[in-house]
């Protein structure tokens, strides 16, 4: 059968085979306890809902569907519970491992405070190639040698400074030295980025940003064709249960159908204001990977499908971006991103990033071009 396209397969990942009288997308299970008879623990997945849950499996289903090839997909409470459980089920006492430096600040601190006090040699690096594949061998710039690293995290685009890496330099780079890498896919979403095509071993995603979308759900995801990670990461899950509910599972499948055109209207509005921005006067840096000027743009225009919703400018000082956070009226200031509402914050304000007092994270949302520019733009002249 002719492979259908992001869109089609959106609209109908997970779903089961059609019954008369069925919903078309089945409601949530909410049983904590199964019937399971006899000795025989293997006849059925659902024995004990920490293990497993129909509406878990519909929905990791279709995320596995929207990877592609025979990708597999385990869902959690939350995109740093994925995290957690990728870097716990992956390391070992005197392993090493590459985590950003410059990117999501919780997985720093989950490398810092839980793995390094358990013998576990944390190597941050920069979201540069060349960096990465340093910190993956061992070396710094000079190339001095050291032991390879056992799993490196990687989030490209970066967030905030939506960085760019070549994820087939670096996955050519871990595969030479015994490296799994893990790719945080968060901002450019399976529809944008298929980071496992390009050589990695595994992704991860806050499925709270861009997959639901609605700013409702709380979701973590890991993907794989790795069958081993991914037993060894579902270990991880039962034994902590950092497990999905089962009305958020169903809320993020149901989400899923129009991740394709939420995505084709936050992607065109985010282009449109990264252009304004550039030509604006008072503006520091503009950063946004579809911007042809964009230091990323030429790799990103290779390995990315869509350029995403999320874009970064400097405004100079904490002053004028605050100004024009509290004159946009379109512009909803708060840290998560990827919903249907444009939303923005000043980066700096919570003292977790080496970044400039007037750097402001924007992410677009799927109002009307027009009028979002416009606001934008007044905004732009209440800060100056």
């Amino acid at each position: 059968m002719t492979e259908r396209r992001d869109g089609t397969r959106a609209v109908r990942a997970g779903l089961p085979p059609g019954a008369q009288g069925e919903p078309i997308i089945p409601g949530p299970t909410f049983a904590t306890g199964y019937r399971l008879s006899g000795d025989d623990l293997d006849v059925t997945p659902y024995g004990y809902a920490r293990y497993a849950n129909p509406t878990w499996t519909a929905l990791e289903t279709a995320l596995g569907e929207l990877e592609g090839d025979g990708a597999e997909a385990l869902t959690f409470a939350s995109g740093s519970a994925a995290i957690a459980a990728l870097l716990h089920a992956g390391l070992r006492h005197g392993d090493a491992v590459v985590v950003p430096a410059d990117g999501y600040p919780a997985a720093r601190t989950i490398a810092q405070e839980d793995l390094a006090p358990r013998g576990v040699e944390i190597r941050e690096a920069a979201t540069d190639t060349q960096a990465i594949v340093a910190a993956i061998g061992g070396g710094d710039a000079a190339g001095a040698a050291a032991s390879p690293a056992a799993l490196a995290l990687v989030e490209t685009p970066s967030n905030p400074l939506l960085e760019v890496v070549d994820v087939r330099a670096i996955a050519a780079a871990a595969k030479e030295r015994g490296t799994l890498l893990v790719v945080d896919n968060t901002l450019a979403t399976p529809l944008g980025q298929r980071p496992l095509d390009l050589g990695a071993d595994a992704t991860v995603m806050s499925g709270s940003k861009h997959l639901t979308g609605h700013s409702d759900v709380l979701l973590g995801v890991v993907t794989t064709r790795d069958a081993p990670l991914l037993a060894r990461v579902r270990a991880w899950r039962d034994r902590v249960g950092a497990i999905l509910g089962p009305f958020e599972a169903w809320l993020a499948h149901r989400s899923l159908a129009t991740l394709d055109v939420r995505l084709e209207r936050q992607c065109a509005n985010a282009q449109a204001l990264a252009e304004l921005l550039a030509d604006a006067t008072g503006i520091e840096d503009v950063r946004y990977p579809g911007l042809p000027g964009d230091p990323s743009h030429s790799l990103a225009a290779r390995q990315m499908r869509r350029f995403g919703s999320v874009l970064s400018f400097d405004l100079g000082t904490a002053a004028k971006a605050n100004a024009f956070l509290q004159t946009a009226e379109l512009v909803t200031e708060a840290t998560s991103f990827g919903g249907v509402h444009t939303t923005a914050e000043r980066r700096a304000r919570w003292g977790t990033d080496e970044i400039s007092p007037g750097l402001v994270r924007l992410s677009a949302g799927i109002e009307d071009a027009a009028d979002l520019l416009a606001d934008v733009e007044r905004a732009l002249d209440a800060a100056a």
